[in-house]
Parts: structure tokens; sequence; C-alpha cells
């Protein structure tokens, strides 16, 4: 009995991890979904999740009165922390605004271009108060781009400064040229050792003390001055297509990408 008591005990402990699990990843403050809709999406989520090492989240509110972007990026990253993994979309019913901030390698992923796929699809979803599909679109366009990859010749352009970093990823092909060539590098480099030293242990003794030489010279250095050329590099136009760039700001103490629009 006292053993079927203490089973009945670990389930009552863990049942509620798995409902604040659920409920963390769609925080439906307005009210928008239903309890349903809100674990089917979860679900949905927690594909995306896996294969980030990160969290995607929705957050549905009726009262913020800050500004979107500064209050998602801060809410995303609260749940994730500074610079990790994830993605929060925003729908905030207040000020009729959408908000999708992105964090860590989801900033490669959902590029500029991508976004505004994404946006699109979510803002003709709330235009037509159907907050669910608006929802599912989010999370079906970035399991999407995740499926897809970062895209090549992608970059981050911070819209500060101007400056753009280059994303360099290693393709399978890539990876495979190297190890080869570093394998035949390795061995024929030992072979080679192995041809020019195969003497007898203890049969020959190299006359270092004889055939040394050390030559000491005394140089001297002085900085004399230094230069630094900066540039702005102007952001990339959103046509055209392969690669993009994603567009990062710091609102919110980060680094993150995104944006939003209304509805």
């Amino acid at each position: 009995m006292k053993k079927i008591l203490l089973v009945l005990g670990f389930l009552a402990l863990f049942n509620p991890l798995k409902v604040l699990a659920a409920s963390d990843t769609v925080d439906d403050q307005a009210n928008l979904l239903s309890p349903e809709e809100r674990t089917e999406l979860s679900k949905q989520a927690d594909a995306i999740n896996q294969k980030i090492k990160g969290q995607v989240f929705i957050l549905t509110t009726n009262t913020n009165t800050e500004e979107p972007r500064e209050f998602a990026n801060t809410q995303l990253k609260a749940r994730v922390g500074k610079d990790n993994n994830g993605a929060l979309l925003l729908l905030d019913m207040n000020q009729r605004e959408i908000y999708l901030s992105t964090s860590g390698n989801m900033i490669d992923y959902v590029t500029d271009k991508r976004r505004d796929r994404l946006l699109d699809d979510v803002e003709a979803a709330m235009k037509d108060g159907n907050y669910y599909q608006a929802s599912a679109d989010y999370l079906s366009n970035a399991k999407d781009f995740v499926d897809d990859g970062v895209p090549s010749g992608s970059y981050r352009i911070d819209e500060k400064t101007g400056k753009v970093t280059y994303y360099k990823s290693i393709t399978p092909l890539e990876f495979t040229i190297g190890l080869i060539v570093a394998a035949v590098a390795a061995i024929g480099f030992f072979i080679s050792v192995r041809l020019r030293y195969q003497l007898k242990t203890g049969t020959y003794r190299y006359p270092y003390r004889q055939n040394a030489q050390l030559d000491l010279i005394e140089r001297q250095d002085q900085l004399v001055n230094s230069f630094v050329t900066t540039r702005r590099i102007p952001k990339p136009s959103n046509n055209g297509g392969g690669g993009g760039g994603s567009t990062t700001n710091s609102s919110g103490g980060g680094t993150f990408g995104g944006g939003g629009r209304s509805f």
C-alpha cells in the first residue's frame, strides 16, 4: 500500500510540471486561444525547440503599453537568457501590433526576407481575426526555415553601426574533402619522417655541440603612429534571391533580430 501511495505521489508531483511547460510556450494573456489550441501549438513548438536547441514562444497581451519591439525582446531574453537560441511572436491587441523577436541561431534562420514572409501570413490571419491560424502560421514558417537551414551567403547587419558579419557554415562535402586532405597529409608526413629517421637506436649520435650555431641580434621596434579606417555599409536591398541578411538590434539588452507591423 505504501508503494502505491509513493507512486501516486510522484505522478502528482510531475504532472504540474508538464502543464507549466505548455503554458510557458503559449502565454495567452489576452485569452485569444482555447485550451485545446494552446496545447496543439505547444506540441508544434516542441519539434522546433529540439532542432534549434532553444525555445520558441507565443505571447498575447491586451494590456501592454511599452514599445512592442523592446517589450518582445525583453520577454524573449527573460525566457531564454541573453543571446541564447529562441524566438517570440508578440500579438499585441492593445496596440494592434505584431512583433517577432529572434535571438541566438534563430537570427540566422529567420533572415529579413524570411521574416517578411512569416509576417505576411501572420498579418493576414490577424486581420481575419483567426488568432490560432496566425500562431500556427508563425510556427509552421519557423519550422520550414529551420528545416531549410541557414541560407548560404547569409549575414547579420547591425542597424545602428551598419557592421556586417557574415555567417560561414561548413557543408558536408567541404567537411569530407577537408577530412580526406588532412588524412593524406598526416599519412604523408608520417611516412616521410619514418624514411628519414630509420636509424638503429644507440648507433648514432648527432654532434650538436660542434654543428650548432646561435646568433643573437638585438632589435627594437618603435610604434610611430596607427590609423583606423571605418565606413558605413548600407543595408542591402531585399530584392532578389539567395542568401539574405538579418538586421539586428540591441533594444532590450542583447542582440536580437526580427521585426513587426500593424494589423
